[in-house]
């Protein structure tokens, strides 16, 4: 799956590829089975970029062993500021945070992949206040499906190996500068329904699915 920008983004990832604190131009969400040998995940998705031609220090890299038809998306217009969030979620490795549970050295493909581009302006801060946001309402749409940690039987907040990528324009068209992103603003309000619905989509699209 690709998100393509026309434009350069400031982004703020934990993906395994092209994460931190960037510029990119483009996303991709790459399909691997459960079986995946996940000894190298940063140089195959390279190799994957390489295939595809598309530049390896502009494009970000997750990769997911959701089935991709399952991808949810959702987009919001607003007055200062419009999203688009797009989220593949599976819970085969439901966990909760803080609680006491098995934990692994290796990395395991993102089973929760949430992308967020926003046509807008804000500070770093205010991006890292999205990306909490964002958290949070993944936290809340599992804890209302009533997803549970298998290792203890609580209410999951994630799987043991989400991601999430957040793109900001910096569109000057846009004439307010956001400093906040929680969700007692209208910024933050707006990520948290999408990424709380894109959730919610995937993993009800994957359960029909599974019991069709």
């Amino acid at each position: 799956m690709l998100l393509q920008s026309p434009i350069m983004l400031d982004s703020l990832a934990s993906s395994i590829h092209g994460g931190g604190l960037s510029r990119l131009r483009r996303v991709v969400n790459i399909y691997v089975d459960r079986f995946y040998n996940c000894d190298h995940p940063e140089q195959d998705i390279i190799q994957s970029l390489r295939e595809w031609r598309y530049p390896i220090d502009t494009t970000a890299g997750l990769l997911t062993a959701v089935q991709l038809q399952h991808t949810s998306v959702l987009e919001e217009q607003g007055e200062h500021a419009s999203i688009f969030c797009c989220s593949t979620a599976g819970i085969s490795n439901a966990a909760r945070a803080g609680a006491e549970r098995t934990t692994f050295a290796a990395y395991k493909p993102g089973t929760i992949n949430t992308i967020l581009a926003i046509n807008g302006r804000l500070t770093q801060s205010a991006m890292v206040n999205a990306m909490i946001t964002a958290v949070e309402a993944k936290a809340a749409a599992l804890a209302d499906l009533d997803v549970r940690d298998p290792d203890n039987g609580r209410v999951a907040t994630g799987t043991t190996t989400d991601a999430i990528i957040l793109c900001v324009s910096q569109n000057k068209d846009y004439p307010v500068e956001h400093h906040y992103a929680g969700t007692a603003t209208d910024l933050g309000a707006a990520i948290g329904r999408t990424v709380y619905g894109t959730v919610t989509e995937g993993l009800l699209a994957a359960w029909k699915e599974r019991k069709a």
